[in-house]
C-alpha cells in the first residue's frame, strides 16, 4: 500500500514485519500510536526499547530474565532437582500457565534440524550437560523432555538421552496427550497439565 506519509510508511513496514501482523493490521496500530499522547509514547518506546537493552537470558537455564538469575532459578520454593527441557521460551510460559510443574527448566533455543543448519552445538545441550555434572545448584534426580512430537523433536530428544544415560539421571518425556505435531505453547493447559503429571520414562516411548 502506498502511504502519503513515507514516515508513516516506514512504521508500517516495520510493523508489519513481526510475527503474524499484517499491513493492515501494522496501519492501524501506527496509526493508533500516532494518537497517543507524548508521555504514553514514550512509555511504549521506552518498552520496547528496554527488550533490546535491559532483558536478558538466565545465565542457567536460559530462560528471559532481568537478571543474571530469572525468578524461577532464584526460588527457593522450586523443585531444583527436576529440570524440565524445552525449546523454546514460549513452552516455558505454557507449562507455567499450568500451574502443576514445580520444578526448573532448561530452555535449548531449538531443536537439532540439519535441513536448517540446525546442530548440536547450536542450542543450549552443552550447558544442560553441565549443569546436571556439576549439580548446580543441586545434584539432578530427574530430567523431563517436554519436545514438540516432531522428527526434529524426538531426534533431539534421543540425543539427550544417550548423553544423559552415563550420568545416572532419571529421564522421562511428557505423555503424548500432546499431538504429534504439535507444539507446547498451541496446547490448551489441560492437556498440557495432564502430560506434565502422568510423564513416562523416555526409554518406553
Amino acid at each position: 500500500m502506498d502511504l502519503p506519509s513515507n514516515k508513516l510508511q516506514q512504521a508500517v513496514d516495520q510493523l508489519a514485519s513481526l510475527p503474524g501482523v499484517g499491513k493492515r493490521s501494522a496501519l492501524r496500530y501506527a496509526l493508533h500510536l500516532m494518537r497517543q499522547d507524548e508521555a504514553r509514547f514514550a512509555d511504549f518506546v521506552s518498552a520496547v526499547s528496554a527488550l533490546k537493552t535491559d532483558v536478558h537470558l538466565c545465565r542457567r537455564c536460559h530462560c528471559v530474565s532481568d537478571e543474571e538469575l530469572c525468578p524461577i532459578c532464584r526460588s527457593p520454593k522450586r523443585q531444583h532437582g527436576v529440570i524440565c527441557v524445552v525449546e523454546n521460551i514460549q513452552d516455558v510460559l505454557a507449562i507455567e500457565n499450568t500451574q502443576q510443574y514445580r520444578g526448573v527448566y532448561h530452555v535449548l533455543g531449538g531443536v537439532i534440524s540439519p535441513i536448517d543448519g540446525i546442530g548440536i552445538r547450536d542450542i543450549n545441550i552443552a550447558s544442560l550437560l553441565s549443569r546436571i555434572q556439576q549439580a548446580d545448584p543441586e545434584p539432578v534426580q530427574e530430567v523431563i523432555l517436554a519436545l514438540p512430537t516432531t522428527m526434529e523433536g524426538d531426534t533431539t530428544a534421543f540425543y539427550i538421552n544417550k548423553q544423559l544415560e552415563p550420568l545416572g539421571v532419571k529421564v522421562s518425556a511428557i505423555a503424548r496427550g500432546i499431538s504429534v505435531g504439535d507444539s507446547l505453547e498451541y496446547a490448551d493447559e489441560i492437556t498440557l497439565a495432564r502430560s506434565i503429571m502422568h510423564r513416562v520414562p523416555f526409554s518406553s516411548q
